[in-house]
């Protein structure tokens, strides 16, 4: 007898994000490519992530998709993404992504900062 195992996706998307990318990829005439999201380094704040459209899959990466939307992950960004949330915020200097990540790693590079970090 085999077993079921829910798989859940590395990184979700907020209904609000997904609908803010479709807008983004329709406008920019690339209803075709995917949401790539990756680790771009390490800072005094925790990790640094970034956000690109993309028109194809690497062999190596991750491709989910969430509501709609194709996302890749890269492996060496797959760890350090596992359980991040990606969502668009409105404020009064303009709306963005943002990326909510639980992971311990996520919330603080070198614990003796801004005197250590460069």
């Amino acid at each position: 007898m085999s077993e079921t195992v829910e798989r859940s996706d590395p990184v979700t998307i907020t209904d609000l994000a997904a609908e803010n990318i479709r807008r983004l990829l329709v406008e920019r005439g690339l209803a075709d490519h995917f949401l790539r999201v990756y680790v771009a380094g390490m800072g005094c704040s925790g990790l640094q992530y970034g956000l690109a459209l993309d028109e194809a899959p690497q062999n190596t990466d991750t491709v989910i998709e969430s509501d709609g939307i194709r996302v890749l992950i890269d492996p060496n960004s797959l760890s350090y993404l596992e359980g991040a949330r990606i969502d668009y915020v409105e404020s009064p200097q303009g709306g963005g992504f943002k990326i909510d990540n639980p992971n311990p790693l996520a919330a603080s590079a070198c614990g003796s900062c801004p005197s250590t970090c460069s």
